[in-house]
């Protein structure tokens, strides 16, 4: 059975890139258009994986990975940011709320795919 990643990104543009790459590697893809969506997902879905956005309206990505460690069942999925912030203390909080990688854009396909096959074997 596949794996599942939950991708979480306000830019439709952005959800589709990360979509096609992962489900031609096999994966199964849910989006969500921000993390209050992506949060409802993690209800419905089960999920092997998270990779969200940090600017987002109505909550961002930060805001969803400290939500997603304090949901049951979710302390130990793995969540992935991809985002164009590339700036260390952005980084740093992003690790202090619970991201297990950060990847910037604009981002190759394969390492995308290299950065998932290593946190969700």
């Amino acid at each position: 059975m596949s794996k599942c990643i939950l991708a979480v990104d306000d830019s439709k543009t952005m959800r589709e890139m990360v979509a096609f790459t992962l489900r031609g590697a096999g994966y199964k893809v849910v989006e969500a258009v921000n993390g209050v969506e992506g949060l409802s997902m993690l209800g419905r879905e089960t999920v092997d994986c998270v990779i969200t956005d940090v600017n987002m309206p109505q909550m961002d990505g930060l805001t969803l990975t400290r939500r997603i460690r304090a949901t049951p069942g979710h302390a130990g999925t793995p969540i992935l940011v991809l985002t164009t912030e590339s700036d260390q203390s952005k980084k740093n909080e992003g690790r202090a709320a619970g991201a297990t990688g950060w990847i910037v854009k604009p981002f190759s396909p394969e390492k995308l795919l290299q950065v998932v096959a290593k946190v969700c074997p």
